[in-house]
């Protein structure tokens, strides 16, 4: 059982987060959603095609211009207390790696910290701790902050991210976050070239039966532009793939911004594995 803020997920219901990037910058849309109507817009239109939660982050994954926590805070704490007051039965999600912000965040209403850098700042959990709050616990290959893997090596990289992620999601639950509150993800493209995204991908049912929900994080990215040689803005088929190999596998919860494709794919693996009925059942009855 998956339990964050008021929703509870069973086993084999797959969960959309919605991703709402509060950057001027963002490799996808941006800046589209900076402001804060389109992204309460955004927040609004991700809700009714689907999403359960929504993921909002202060500072771009990639490298770029400094952002202090303390912009980061400016940039997410606001909009985090507006969306819970707006959207009180939606589970709000911060993306950020550092202490200071998830505790303001917290604060706010957040129900969820997306720690996409792997730890890197251990009170991070505590903080999730202390406020009752779910963490995500992410495999980013000991990458610093916002930085390109280079030349990065492993000999097993499933091995690497089980031992990881696993780990980190045991401190969590040791310093008292809720167990139903913990994610493991392996974190494509974080520390990370194609090919081992690849291969975590073709491996994820080894993170599934560690019993720890899985989330995936697999919009647009890079491994997916790689693969199939696209530019941003053509990702999406690719994405939509990998998405449906992940579901298939076991993954839980899908990071995205295509919320209404994601449904329906989701909806079309689920009922394929038997988890879930067609929405409807016409065809050679009558």
């Amino acid at each position: 059982m998956l339990r964050l803020g008021r929703r509870e997920f069973g086993t084999h219901e797959p969960v959309i987060m919605a991703i709402v990037n509060r950057t001027p910058d963002s490799f996808y849309d941006q800046g589209a959603t900076f402001r804060d109507e389109p992204a309460l817009a955004r927040v609004e239109q991700a809700v009714a095609e689907g999403a359960a939660i929504i993921d909002i982050g202060g500072v771009k994954a990639g490298p770029g211009e400094e952002v202090s926590a303390e912009e980061e805070a400016r940039r997410t704490v606001g909009f985090v207390a507006e969306v819970r007051r707006r959207f009180p039965d939606v589970v709000i999600s911060v993306d950020t790696w550092r202490h200071e912000v998830g505790e303001a965040v917290c604060e706010a209403g957040a129900d969820l910290l997306n720690d996409a850098w792997g730890g890197v700042d251990p009170r991070l959990a505590e903080v999730a701790a202390r406020y009752g709050v779910g963490l995500v616990c992410t495999h980013a290959g000991g990458a610093e902050p916002r930085t390109r893997p280079h030349r990065v090596t492993y000999d097993d990289v499933m091995a690497d991210i089980l031992g990881v992620t696993v780990g980190l999601a045991e401190r969590a639950v040791a310093l008292g976050v809720p167990r139903e509150g913990v994610l493991i993800d392996p974190g494509h493209d974080f520390g990370k070239n194609t090919r081992h995204s690849l291969e975590a991908t073709r491996r994820l049912g080894e993170m599934v039966a560690t019993g720890w929900p899985v989330l995936v994080s697999l919009s647009n990215k890079d491994f997916v532009g790689e693969t199939l040689d696209k530019p941003v803005k053509e990702r999406v088929v690719g994405t939509l793939a990998t998405t449906a190999v992940s579901a298939w596998l076991g993954a839980q919860v899908y990071r995205v911004h295509e919320v209404a494709e994601t449904r329906q794919v989701l909806d079309m693996v689920a009922s394929i594995a038997g988890h879930r009925a067609p929405a409807v059942a016409r065809r050679g009855l009558a």
